[in-house]
């Protein structure tokens, strides 16, 4: 939600609005016998790790989700890690199974992603829910929470065409810098993906009405690279010194520096409390997307995918 006196988009109040829109779509599997079911794994004892599998837990529990947590040791294996999947792929009762990020490093997490069954893939980051946003197929697609969450907040601002609008995304990752790319062009954007190797970088960003800043860099993106009144999404959690409260404190920043972008944008995400709020509320909405198109599929199996599955 936009407020006008200060420009913040609120991802607590907009994630409030999609978790409350699920409410009557949860209502409606559980008088047909489907109780949507979250299945969370977790290796190792990351404390970051498990600060987002509490809270991705939490939502579930308000959702009234079956909600299954999977909380597997360090030195798990990765084919035991992927047969772990293999058995929930094969549950009637699961509808989405994520596995938390980062695993550990003798853990290829592209196979361990892979091996989750794409309709089950809340996360969005199977090769085949990829490829289908990548060409524009997304009625029976999972989608990518984060970018989901980015474009449900630009639509607070410019509603869902953007046509005529210029967008610029800074960072390339699998996760969040490409499938944004690919919503942004999917809602008529014309849309200029930057990264490390983009040079004048600033002069790129100030060209942007919509600029997603999701590169990883602490206060990279600052108000010379901002064009006046220009909407910033900020993907980057980053945590830094903070010399004010203290020896050893930190505290949390984004990719854009808050204070002097806040000054020239005409709408701003602020870190924490912005896109971090709205990838859970994506999450849980994908879970309902995907136990309401098993529950079609088991009801009407000739149907085609894309007469089931509604969009945020």
């Amino acid at each position: 939600m936009l407020h006008e006196s200060k420009k913040i988009l609120s991802g607590k109040e907009v994630a409030e609005e999609v978790l409350d829109s699920l409410e009557r779509r949860i209502t409606t599997l559980r008088g047909e016998g489907v109780q949507p079911g979250l299945a969370v794994i977790i290796v190792g004892s990351d404390p970051a790790s498990q600060v987002y599998v509490g809270s991705k837990a939490k939502a579930a529990q308000r959702c009234g989700f079956l909600s299954r947590k999977y909380e597997l040791p360090e030195e798990i294996t990765q084919r035991q890690l992927v047969e772990v999947i293999a058995t929930l792929n094969q549950d009637e009762a699961i509808h989405g199974i994520l596995v938390q990020l980062p695993l550990p490093s003798h853990i290829d997490s592209d196979v361990v992603i892979q091996a989750i069954a794409p309709a089950k893939d809340v996360d969005g980051f199977h090769f085949t829910n990829i490829g289908k946003l990548s060409a524009g197929h997304t009625a029976d697609a999972l989608l990518p929470c984060t970018p989901l969450g980015c474009m449900r907040l630009i639509e607070e601002v410019h509603g869902a065409d953007l046509s005529g609008l210029c967008a610029v995304v800074v960072g390339r990752s699998n996760i969040v810098g490409k499938p944004m790319a690919s919503l942004l062009l999917a809602a008529n954007a014309t849309v200029t993906v930057a990264h490390s190797r983009t040079p004048d970088l600033a002069k790129i960003c100030a060209q942007a009405d919509i600029l997603v800043a999701a590169v990883g860099k602490p206060q990279l993106i600052m108000a010379d690279c901002v064009k006046q009144g220009a909407t910033v999404i900020d993907v980057g959690i980053n945590r830094i010194a903070n010399p004010a409260a203290g020896v050893g404190a930190t505290r949390l920043v984004g990719d854009v520096d808050f204070e002097s972008v806040n000054a020239v944008a005409g709408a701003l995400t602020p870190v924490p409390g912005g896109v971090g709020p709205m990838t859970i509320a994506m999450l849980m909405h994908n879970t309902v997307r995907a136990a309401e198109a098993h529950h079609a599929r088991a009801r009407y199996p000739r149907s085609s995918p894309s007469m089931i599955l509604p969009h945020v």
